[in-house]
């Protein structure tokens, strides 16, 4: 069991950077993947990035891919994702997500627990 709390969403100018941050509690964040997603106005969730137990692997959606970095910090129980270049297409609600499996994936099935959302808005 762990709890997900999604924080530093806010509004940016188009080519601009935020970090958004998710902190974790409950079981050990060690055991578990952890996602990024976000979901657009009248749109579904969308994959973004992903990251293994030891903060080793990564995997990333082609349309944020060389843009945003993904990263955790297991001593502080805290999920990262670095926005770099942000495009007014990347307003969105993001989402920090966690499965008990270390296996990549895209699915949102696969995550059994998720944050309740930071706002990041992209003005042009």
């Amino acid at each position: 069991q762990v709890r997900l709390a999604e924080s530093g969403g806010g509004v940016v100018q188009a080519g601009g950077s935020l970090r958004v941050s998710c902190a974790a509690s409950g079981r050990a964040f060690t055991t578990y993947g952890m996602g990024w997603f976000r979901q657009g106005p009248g749109k579904e969730r969308e994959f973004l990035a992903w990251i293994n137990w030891a903060g080793t692997s990564t995997l990333y959606a082609e349309p944020v891919k060389g843009r945003f970095t993904i990263s955790r910090d297991n001593a502080k129980n805290t999920l990262y994702l670095q926005m770099n270049s942000l495009k007014p297409e990347d307003t969105a609600v993001y989402y920090c997500a966690a499965s008990s499996s270390d296996r990549p994936s895209v699915r949102l099935g696969v995550y059994g627990y998720w944050g309740q959302g930071t706002q990041v808005t992209v003005s042009s």
